[in-house]
């Protein structure tokens, strides 16, 4: 890896003692052999580089832990106090509609989102897998199969040779499963998220005497460039580079990708409507790093395909009610200030967000205030994509612990956010590493006609 050693931060850290500004990796750069060029050129004789396409991008906001349907988009007001809990529920923008009291920003934007209250097919599994790749673990090709943002990275590319196409800002968890960003699978590292908050940093090669402060310099940083390009192209020799190493020398010295992830660029007031994070973990997990939401919003801006990032922990087993009064207003804020900045934008027809976890939680409120792990159903959020919202897709029985009605798979899901890249999931298949065609989704999993035409 290559890593840019900065300046000291009160923010958090990538690794013990080092804050979260102080490494910025660029894919799987050694400086020795420079391997990024290697994965370029592997990725172009696999086919990739359809720039024709128009850039549309997905953000997925995972919540790890599994969050209470019950309390969030699908309250049983009707159900006896040890399955309704403490939250009333309130209206929306969209008559009929209500959610938790605790998302108030939410209402008032449901005419821009819609909600899920019947995802089934949850395996169960204490992990963000599954909502990064739309299948069960189980059964898996060689290789295994990879998530979102690798399909995305293998079949249409970078927008820009200086951004990344698939980026993951899940930080470390002491649970590792919950800060997945998502694996290539068959698709190989070549397209494996590029992951800032990951690795620690502490062990990576450092681009020694160069910081992030040096980086912002423009002048010194491009009159040295400007001096080299001078030389070689007097020599001859930058015609004759391999393409893949330009490309990899573009991403170097480029600033486009530290300038997307460094807020100091944006408006303070808009940093301010995201609302600042906390990023220590409780228990095993569940950094509230807020300004992650704006930031997935400035990468695809840049030109990045797919965001993935983990918000917080939802695994309460105990006092429910009151981890949900401390997380649910923050989710509120993020969430609500992405839509409504993607929509001020006019990036709300080509951006999706998908917000969700790996199951649901139990109908009956447990003996210390929790709700404990409930795969048979749970909920999700879509915004954006140009999908039709304002509306509630599925419902559950009075007690929330059943889909009674338009049951939705992880895999329709899939192939509602494909349908609005334009792809379809029904011709679209990828070889796996014996030279088996692969669907994109699982076979039976069509497009969600309520969303997309």
């Amino acid at each position: 890896m290559l890593t840019i050693l900065g300046p000291g931060s009160s923010q958090s850290g990538f690794c013990d003692g080092v804050s979260r500004r102080n490494f910025l990796r660029i894919g799987s750069l050694g400086m020795g052999g420079l391997a990024l060029p290697n994965l370029l050129r592997a990725e172009s004789q696999s086919g990739v580089h359809n720039k024709a396409l128009r850039h549309k991008a997905i953000i997925m906001i995972f919540l790890p832990g599994g969050p209470s349907h019950q309390d969030m988009f699908d309250l049983k007001m009707e159900a006896p106090s040890e399955v309704r809990g403490e939250f009333k529920p309130i209206a929306t923008s969209v008559p009929g509609i209500q959610i938790s009291e605790h998302l108030p920003k939410m209402a008032r934007l449901m005419d821009k989102c819609s909600i899920i209250r019947s995802i089934v097919g949850c395996n169960g599994d204490h992990y963000a897998a599954q909502c990064l790749t739309g299948r069960d673990t189980k059964n898996q090709p060689a290789g295994g199969w990879p998530c979102l943002g690798s399909l995305l990275s293998k079949m249409e590319g970078a927008v820009d040779p200086a951004v990344p196409p698939f980026v993951g800002l899940a930080p470390a968890m002491g649970h590792t499963p919950w800060s997945d960003n998502g694996r290539p699978g068959f698709l190989g590292v070549g397209h494996a998220p590029f992951q800032p908050n990951k690795g620690g940093g502490c062990e990576d090669t450092l681009l020694k005497g160069i910081t992030l402060d040096r980086l912002a310099d423009r002048r010194t940083l491009f009159s040295s460039l400007d001096q080299f390009r001078r030389e070689v192209d007097t020599s001859g020799m930058m015609s004759g580079l391999d393409a893949f190493t330009q490309q990899a020398f573009g991403i170097l010295t480029s600033s486009k990708l530290a300038d997307a992830m460094d807020l100091k660029q944006e408006d303070s007031r808009l940093v301010e409507r995201y609302g600042k994070g906390d990023p220590k973990n409780r228990d095993d997990g569940g950094p509230k790093l807020m300004e992650h939401f704006l930031i997935a919003r400035r990468l695809v801006e840049a030109g990045a395909r797919c965001v993935t990032l983990a918000f917080s922990r939802w695994d309460h087993h105990g006092d429910n009610f009151g981890a949900l009064r401390q997380d649910l207003p923050l989710l509120d804020q993020g969430l609500s200030a992405l839509i409504t900045d993607l929509h001020e934008r006019g990036l709300d027809r080509d951006v999706s967000v998908v917000v969700w976890g790996e199951f649901g939680r139990t109908p009956t409120i447990n003996k210390d205030a929790g709700r404990d792990h409930w795969p048979r159903v749970s909920c999700a959020l879509l915004a954006g994509g140009g999908m039709r919202h304002g509306q509630v897709i599925g419902a559950t029985d009075r007690l929330g612990g059943e889909a009674t009605e338009r049951p939705v798979t992880f895999g329709e899901v899939f192939a509602t956010m494909y349908q609005t890249l334009g792809i379809d999931v029904s011709k679209v298949t990828l070889e796996d590493l014996t030279g088996r065609p692969q669907f994109l989704v699982d076979q039976g999993c069509p497009p969600m006609r309520e969303l997309v035409g």
